[in-house]
């Protein structure tokens, strides 16, 4: 999202800028919700092609002794996006009124020397626009009455920015060159948010030992130069972790799954993040499924690998004479546990040793490759003939599936249609068999192969 212009939106929770941040955008793409602090990090979204949008968090959390530490972190990526945005939308409350709070964050604006647009917000009716007169001592020119939940006033604010923005000098326009998409999943605190930092190299995303601090989908763009002196650019995107299904999850949290969900579907690659001193959980498994059924192509991340190694040279397991033995069982064992993934690549990394993070961008670039492939159909047919004389299907009802022809109809994933008697009698085991047949013979690892087939409807 370099190079267009920058918008952001300043206020202390709960007063509606995540409402107001789906209004701009047009969609639901911020949580919302009555509790405070459900934005936790600077979320921003490209308005029109004209400008981003950032949704921040809200200033002057209350200390969470539950939370150590992540209201102030909240409050400091509110200051790293002030900074870099070119105008503020500073969001109140018309029917709470003024507060200290609010003059607080105003002082800290002026403080920035950004002016800022002051956007009073909730104003569902006209009796309550005599609210403007309790913000009046701000001495702000430019203010505006809205109602985010209902729609009232946006249209005019949306031209307001666009004015704004249209009297500045656009910078450096960003590279027409289609992003990758990586989507980092996996369990709270295993260290999503950590390996977008490690790999931006900043402390773009909040990193905090709280479980799920990352509540919502964050995408950030990366302009990478690889060693040969090629551009490549990158937009990462970082999920909640998905913790283990309860009864007293909130409905933020549901929420977040199902951004997560969204994310996945969006995704040209999927990193499935583990602590490797955790293993394969069931939450891992669920995540993992969820990618393979979007037919997404997906890379194993093993972060943490430094602690891990840690653990091995302190106290060595007796079946192991060295750590490269370690690694391989280590990969067996996820490979036994991830049996239904496409053979995907397992990398092992620290984020915060920063250990071959490169690795995760050399993936990235490979799978995007390697799933817009096109095979021709005389290869599919002998491979598929190939594959069903050295392993022939099982009986089903005292029948086996005969196959009589196959094509590429789809990539992304790559989508293979069976021309066969009955669908029936394709076995989940034969189809694995087929999967692994394609996968090891054109190399595509960590590429789904989904199998459509055109039943005859004969025996």
């Amino acid at each position: 999202m370099e190079g267009k212009h920058s918008v952001a939106l300043v206020g202390r929770p709960n007063v509606g800028k995540s409402r107001l941040f789906n209004q701009l955008a047009g969609q639901r793409i911020a949580i919302v919700h009555d509790q405070p602090g459900v934005t936790r990090d600077v979320n921003p979204i490209e308005i029109d092609g004209e400008y981003v949008l950032m949704d921040t968090g809200g200033i002057g959390l209350e200390r969470d002794i539950d939370l150590p530490g992540i209201s102030e972190a909240i409050e400091d990526q509110v200051f790293v996006a002030i900074n870099a945005a070119e105008l503020i939308l500073f969001v109140v409350d018309g029917r709470e009124g003024c507060t200290a709070l609010d003059e607080e964050i105003l002082e800290q604006l002026r403080k920035s020397g950004k002016i800022p647009y002051l956007i009073i917000n909730k104003i569902d009716s006209s009796s309550l626009e005599e609210q403007i007169l309790e913000f009046s001592h701000f001495g702000l020119d430019a203010n505006f009455l809205v109602s985010a939940e209902h729609g009232r006033g946006i249209n005019d604010l949306k031209r307001s920015i666009r004015n704004f923005l249209n009297k500045r000098p656009k910078n450096e326009i960003e590279s027409t060159t289609e992003r990758i998409k990586i989507c980092f999943v996996g369990r709270p605190n295993v260290g999503k948010s950590a390996l977008c930092n490690g790999l931006l190299e900043s402390e773009r995303l909040i990193v905090n030992e709280v479980a799920g601090t990352t509540r919502d989908v964050i995408e950030l763009d990366l302009d990478h130069t690889d060693s040969d002196g090629n551009k490549w650019g990158f937009r990462l995107v970082d999920t909640a972790g998905i913790k283990k299904r309860r009864r007293e999850n909130s409905s933020v949290e549901f929420f977040s799954a199902v951004r997560t969900d969204q994310a996945i579907e969006k995704a040209d690659v999927v990193f499935l993040v583990l602590d490797a001193l955790s293993g394969v959980t069931r939450q891992d498994k669920v995540l993992a499924g969820r990618a393979i059924k979007a037919g997404r192509a997906l890379v194993v991340v093993v972060n943490k690998w430094d602690l891990a190694n840690e653990l091995f040279e302190r106290d060595p397991p007796g079946q192991h004479k060295d750590l490269a033995g370690f690694l391989e069982t280590y990969s067996n064992a996820i490979s036994k546990e991830l049996f239904f993934l496409p053979q995907s690549p397992i990398i092992y990394v620290s984020a915060l040793e920063k250990i071959d993070l490169g690795q995760i961008l050399i993936c990235a670039r490979r799978l995007e490759e390697i799933q817009n492939r096109q095979f021709s159909t005389s290869r599919i047919n002998s491979l598929i003939k190939g594959l069903m004389l050295r392993n022939s299907p099982s009986l089903v009802k005292g029948k086996r599936l005969k196959i009589y022809y196959a094509v590429q109809v789809g990539k992304r994933p790559i989508r293979i249609r069976l021309f066969c008697n009955r669908s029936v009698y394709f076995e989940d085991n034969y189809r694995r068999y087929l999967e692994n047949g394609f996968i090891s013979e054109f190399q595509l690892k960590g590429c789904p192969i989904q199998f459509e087939e055109s039943s005859k409807g004969t025996n």
